[in-house]
C-alpha cells in the first residue's frame, strides 16, 4: 500500500490530545467496530476516552499507522515533525488558524516542512471515514454505518461532509473524506486512491477550489479507465460565494465559467446542491454513466405526469414517443380511457394488479430508452399501511429483471420514499430517486458521455506543461481552435 492508504486504511491510530474533540474520535471508532489499536497521547491525563494514555508519542509500542491531531495549531506543528520521523503513515490535522488566517502562511510552511514526506489531511479538517474498513478518524457523529461497497465523497467543507453522511437515501457510501485547506493532500490525490479501491463504484466531490488541475486530469483519466464516473458540486458561481470560500479555507474559487470548462474537458459532471449530488452518486452506483438523457416516466396520476414533463424539460431530458408494439401491450392492460403517451398516466385501474402493473411497467421501456422511471409515492409508514405500494415495488422489480433495462423510482418528495425501501431497491439493482427537481438534473449531469473527453482541447498538452504566452498570441489560439474571441 502506499504511504496515503496507510492512512485512509489503519490498523492503529494514535489519538493526540484530551479534549471532547479526541474522546469522540475515540468513540467514533468504537461505535464503528475498528478493530486495530487506539492509541491515546496526552502528557497529564492518565486516561482519554476511556482508554489509558500515552504520555507522548515516543511512548507508543509502534509507529501509527494513522494519528489524528486534536492540539491547537502551534502544537500541532512540532507533533507533526515528531510522527514523520518516527515513520507514523500519516496525520488528520485538525486545527485552524493556518492559511486563512491574517497570521496562518508562516505556519502552513512549518506544518509542511514538518510533515515532510508523511502524508497529512488539512490543517482545519475532520478527517476520514472508511465504512468498508471501519475507521473513523473523526471528532464528532456522523451517519456511516459498515457496507461491503459504495461511493465515496470527498469535501473540502467538513460540515458539508457531516451532512451528506446523514442522508437517510438508502445511498451507500464506503468513504467520506475532508481536506480542508489543503495544504499538502488536495481533494484529487486523495481521490486518486480511494478510486482504485475496488469496493468503490464512484466518487463525489464537494469542491471550494481546484488547486492542482494536473491531479484533477489525472483522476479523470482514471475514471475513465476504471469505469467509476465522478460528479462535483463545485461553488463558486456568485460572488458571495466566492468570498465566503477565501475565508473559510483560503481557497480561490475562481469563474462559474472557468469552473464548467474544466469540468466538461475532465468529464466531471457538476450539480448544484448537495441533493442533486446525491442523487448523481445513486445513478451512477446503480447504473454508472447513461448513454443520452431518453427517459420513459410512468404513474397513475396525470398531475404527476405533468409535472415530471416540465420539470424534465428544464434539464434536456426528452421523452421518445410509444412505438406501435408498445402501444399494442399496454392497450391489452389499460382502460380505453388512458392516453398512451410518454410520459404515461397509467391511472389506477391497475393498482394492486401485479401481473397487469408488470405488463405495463416492462412495456415501457426498450433500446432507445436510457432509463425508466416510475413516479411512486409512498404514505407515511409510522401512520398508514403500505401494502398497496409493495405490489407496485414488486411489479417495478419483475419488470426490471424481465427486460434486464435500468429503472428507477422516484418519489415526489424526498418523505415519500423510505430509506427501507431505497435499500430494497438497490438491492434488486433500481435506482431510487428523490424529488422531480433533483432527479431530472441528476439524469442530466449523469448522462455526459466520455466521448466529450475527445474535444480538440483535450488534444492540447496537459496542464502540466502550461506555459505563459501574450495577450495576442493567447487569443490567435483560443481563435484557431474555433473560438470567438
Amino acid at each position: 500500500m502506499s504511504d496515503l492508504e496507510r492512512l485512509l486504511r489503519p490498523r492503529s491510530i494514535a489519538v493526540v490530545g484530551g479534549g471532547a474533540w479526541c474522546n469522540s474520535v475515540i468513540e467514533q471508532n468504537q461505535k464503528i467496530g475498528f478493530k486495530g489499536h487506539i492509541w491515546p497521547v496526552h502528557p497529564q491525563k492518565v486516561s482519554v476516552g476511556g482508554l489509558p494514555a500515552f504520555k507522548t508519542l515516543a511512548d507508543l509500542p509502534d509507529a501509527p499507522d494513522a494519528a489524528f491531531i486534536g492540539v491547537n495549531r502551534n502544537a500541532t506543528i512540532g507533533l507533526v515533525g515528531e510522527l514523520n520521523e518516527m515513520g507514523a503513515g500519516g496525520a488528520v490535522c485538525f486545527a485552524s488558524g493556518f492559511k486563512e488566517t491574517a497570521d496562518g502562511a508562516v505556519l502552513n510552511d512549518q506544518l509542511l516542512a514538518a510533515a515532510g514526506g508523511m502524508p497529512i489531511l488539512g490543517p482545519n479538517c475532520y478527517g476520514v471515514l472508511n465504512a468498508v474498513d471501519r475507521v473513523a478518524l473523526w471528532p464528532d457523529q456522523h451517519g456511516l454505518v459498515p457496507v461491503e461497497r459504495g461511493v465515496a465523497i470527498l469535501a473540502q467543507s467538513s460540515n458539508i461532509a457531516i451532512n451528506l453522511t446523514m442522508q437517510q437515501r438508502g445511498l451507500p457510501i464506503a468513504y467520506t473524506i475532508t481536506a480542508g485547506n489543503q495544504a499538502q493532500q488536495g481533494l484529487s490525490s486523495i481521490a486518486q486512491t480511494v478510486i482504485r479501491d475496488d469496493r468503490v463504484t464512484a466518487l463525489g466531490l464537494y469542491i471550494e477550489s481546484f488547486g492542482d488541475i494536473a491531479a484533477f486530469e489525472e483522476l479523470a483519466r482514471m475514471s475513465r479507465a476504471l469505469g467509476k464516473p465522478v460528479v462535483a458540486l463545485k461553488v463558486g458561481r456568485s460572488q458571495e460565494s466566492q468570498l465566503a470560500t477565501i475565508s473559510h479555507t483560503a481557497s480561490l474559487a475562481g469563474s462559474n465559467a472557468g469552473s464548467d470548462a474544466v469540468l466538461a474537458r475532465l468529464g466531471i459532471a457538476r450539480v448544484s446542491s448537495p441533493g442533486a449530488l446525491l442523487e448523481a452518486l445513486k445513478l451512477f452506483h446503480c447504473h454508472g454513466r447513461l448513454s443520452s438523457t431518453r427517459v420513459a416516466s410512468l404513474s397513475c396520476s396525470g398531475g404527476e405526469a405533468s409535472v415530471m414533463a416540465d420539470t424534465a424539460a428544464q434539464y434536456g431530458l426528452t421523452f421518445p414517443p410509444l412505438k406501435t408494439n408498445q402501444k399494442a401491450t399496454l392497450s391489452q392492460h389499460l382502460s380505453s380511457m388512458v392516453h398512451l403517451a410518454n410520459p404515461l398516466d397509467y391511472h389506477t385501474q391497475i393498482w394492486r394488479d401485479k401481473a397487469a402493473m408488470t405488463a405495463v411497467f416492462a412495456a415501457m421501456t426498450g433500446d432507445d430508452i436510457d432509463l425508466t422511471l416510475v413516479v411512486l409515492d409512498f404514505p407515511r409508514l409510522d401512520s398508514c399501511t403500505a401494502d398497496d405500494w409493495m405490489v407496485a415495488i414488486e411489479s417495478i422489480e419483475d419488470a426490471a429483471h424481465r427486460t434486464g433495462r435500468p429503472f428507477g423510482v422516484v418519489g415526489s418528495i424526498v418523505e415519500n420514499l423510505p430509506e427501507a425501501i431505497a435499500k430494497r431497491l438497490f438491492g434488486a439493482g433500481i435506482v431510487p430517486l428523490c424529488d422531480f427537481g433533483t432527479t431530472c438534473e441528476a439524469i442530466s449531469a449523469c448522462h455526459m458521455p466520455p466521448t466529450r473527453n475527445h474535444h480538440p482541447l483535450l488534444r492540447a498538452p496537459s496542464f502540466t506543461t502550461t506555459t505563459t504566452v501574450t495577450e495576442g498570441d493567447a487569443k490567435r489560439t483560443l481563435a484557431a481552435y474555433g473560438f470567438d474571441v
